[in-house]
């Protein structure tokens, strides 16, 4: 069995990476860019090394000819399609590489593979809960028919991830699904993204290179968060129990809180008391999704699948991961 994940350096395809070599015969083959960071599978170095069960192959979401030559080597019988332009701030500022990355890239990816031998394998589309945006109150929580009304670049872009899914799978009967996964966060987040902000801010401190002043943005946002973790083993569960070609999926964790209370959480785990708390204007979105609560039925129902990692355990490890990266030397931007 082939496995082919794009996006495998990220933390979510590099979980997925993990969560593969756990189970027997199957080849990974991680699709990547050359100059890309290594960090999050460096603890998988010896066996990549070995390419017995790990093959990074070289593959540019927005050059064409490198995902057919990708498909080919890896001749995939799986597809996690989880490489994108992932952050939603630099969306904003960034909102034509976000679209090309994110519409076009998906686009040449599911023809690639509409034009190869392994049209037949079982591709999952990563889409986003950003693509429901502002939700009203009355609409909360939010199941899969809710309407949207994106609220960056990143999610119109995921809009168009989302619908090419689908279309692919209508049109040309590929066995395609697209999740809409909300908050997920743990070990190898991104120090972009407001938890892990905070986490390594926290960490920066504890070891005396960041004075005790954590700097936030919107602190009011609802988020409803789930172990990444957990996630890679529903998006593993969506193509082997039942898989429905064209169905789409809300996904996500069962605890919610506003971010601010994410920050008051950590806070309470750093061993530095009385770190002051400051807001950065640069860090505000100029427009948030800041109702993101799920209603995941659709998906439990018809995969059995449940959050099984705790709230308090995805944030403490987030925060061990950054203790221990600063722990062992490594110098970080102050953002």
């Amino acid at each position: 069995m082939n496995v082919l994940i794009t996006g495998v350096l990220g933390m979510v395809g590099s979980h997925m990476l993990d969560f593969l070599l756990e189970k027997p015969n199957i080849k990974i083959y991680g699709f990547c860019r050359w100059n890309e960071s290594m960090d999050n599978i460096e603890h998988l170095t010896e066996v990549i090394n070995k390419k017995e069960r790990v093959e990074l192959i070289y593959g540019d979401l927005n050059d064409y000819a490198s995902i057919q030559c990708a498909i080919e080597k890896s001749k995939p019988n799986y597809v996690f399609h989880l490489g994108a332009q992932s952050y939603p701030q630099t969306s904003f500022d960034s909102p034509i590489e976000t679209l090309q990355t994110n519409i076009i890239g998906t686009t040449n990816l599911l023809e690639a593979i509409r034009k190869s031998e392994y049209k037949d394998a079982l591709i999952h589309v990563c889409a986003s809960s950003e693509i429901f945006g502002r939700v009203p109150e009355h609409k909360l929580p939010i199941d899969e028919e809710c309407s949207i009304h994106p609220a960056s670049p990143y999610a119109i872009s995921k809009v168009g991830t989302d619908l090419i899914g689908r279309y692919y799978a209508e049109a040309y009967g590929m066995k395609i699904m697209t999740t809409r996964m909300f908050t997920h966060t743990g070990p190898r987040r991104g120090d972009v993204f407001h938890e892990s902000t905070f986490a390594k801010q926290i960490a920066m401190i504890e070891y005396g290179l960041q004075e005790p002043k954590i700097l936030v943005g919107n602190l009011n946002s609802l988020r409803t968060y789930a172990d990444v973790r957990d996630a890679v083993r529903a998006y593993w569960i969506l193509l082997t129990i039942n898989p429905i070609s064209g169905e789409y999926y809300n996904i996500g964790g069962n605890f919610t809180c506003s971010v601010g209370e994410t920050l008051e959480y950590l806070l309470s785990k750093s061993k530095v008391p009385n770190i002051e708390v400051v807001l950065d204007m640069d860090r505000f979105r100029p427009i948030d999704a800041n109702l993101q609560i799920p209603n995941t039925t659709k998906f439990k129902n018809h995969t059995g699948w449940e959050p099984k990692i705790p709230y308090n355990k995805t944030m403490d490890d987030l925060l061990d991961y950054w203790r221990l990266r600063i722990n062992n030397g490594r110098k970080f931007l102050n953002r």
